[in-house]
């Protein structure tokens, strides 16, 4: 059973994704939680509070998802593997708070944009060294990493906003066919 916090936590999301941070207020999320907006502050200080706790969340996830495959003894390819198939499944768990990482993080201040950015920031430069490995032991040809970065992450970063259109796609299935699209292309061999 979830927390009442939890629960304010996940109608916040909600609404930031619908409306965007900025037109969402402190009344919305009262309504969309089902109390007055005043209750809210019994579990709560501000809506800049709750929007922090979610990006931190997410980003800490990942971070924490990252150090272990990185970690861990698997080949590059595992890891490539592994890390877009916690990508899924965090679109999948977290639709509505992992939106938030492309566009509204912009709104974070302080102390917890300069966290989320460099959770950001070595999180990337992980996954590009990992690329560079795969590059390195003959599992990849020679591309440049700044590309496939990009490439793999810009279409995983948005997987969220499609899934929620298409969401009667196994999630095992989307997996498989993520890893399939992203590492071994499309080309027939």
């Amino acid at each position: 059973m979830k927390s009442k916090r939890e629960n304010i936590k996940e109608c916040a999301a909600r609404l930031f994704r619908q409306k965007g941070y900025k037109a969402t207020s402190m009344r919305d999320i009262a309504q969309e939680v089902g109390v007055e907006a005043a209750s809210l502050y019994n579990h709560i200080k501000s809506k800049h509070e709750l929007f922090q706790e979610l990006l931190l969340q997410m980003a800490n996830l990942f971070t924490k998802g990252m150090n272990e495959i990185n970690d861990s003894s698997y080949t590059p390819l595992i890891k490539l593997e592994k890390l877009i198939s916690m990508h899924v499944k965090f679109a999948v768990e977290y639709t509505d708070s992992i939106s938030l990482i492309t566009h509204e993080w912009v709104h974070l201040e302080g102390n917890s944009l300069e966290e989320f950015t460099e959770l950001r920031d070595s999180y990337e430069k992980k996954f590009e060294d990992i690329i560079k490995d795969c590059i390195d032991q003959g599992f990849f040809s020679p591309v440049n990493t700044e590309i496939a970065l990009f490439s793999i992450l810009s279409t995983l970063r948005w997987l969220y906003s499609w899934y929620s259109k298409k969401n009667d796609i196994n999630p095992v299935e989307l997996e498989k066919e993520f890893i399939h699209c992203l590492l071994d292309g499309l080309k027939k061999k």
